[in-house]
């Protein structure tokens, strides 16, 4: 017999937990299920979103040759997201690969996330 492991949450390295999720929840619309200054879980269902605190934690740089882990989300209106989540603190990188399939965002600390249509 197979035996599966359920995924329950992706986690992700930060400064600061609360305000990680607080950009978050702004990002899905999920619920803040717990927050203290060490760590942050956002999602009531099968697979939540994590923030834990780091010392001296450092965002990646954009382009990078190192491997790094992003979220993509699909939305609406790309243009219109992404505007709303520049006046919540994300930032759009000059460099945008995927030729106008998807943008490019990192949220306050650095992390990437892409937005495409639905």
């Amino acid at each position: 017999m197979t035996v599966h492991a359920n995924l329950a949450a992706i986690t992700i390295d930060c400064a600061s937990p609360t305000v990680m999720a607080e950009f978050y929840r702004e990002v899905t619309g999920w619920k803040i299920t717990h927050a203290d200054e060490d760590s942050a879980y956002l999602g009531e269902g099968s697979i939540q979103l994590a923030f834990q605190r780091i010392a001296d934690y450092a965002g990646p740089s954009w382009p990078d040759t190192g491997k790094h882990a992003h979220l993509d989300f699909t939305v609406a209106d790309v243009k219109t997201e992404t505007e709303r989540l520049r006046t919540l603190g994300a930032t759009v990188p000059e460099f945008q690969p995927g030729q106008g399939q998807w943008t490019v965002l990192a949220d306050p600390e650095g992390h990437l996330f892409c937005l495409a249509a639905a």
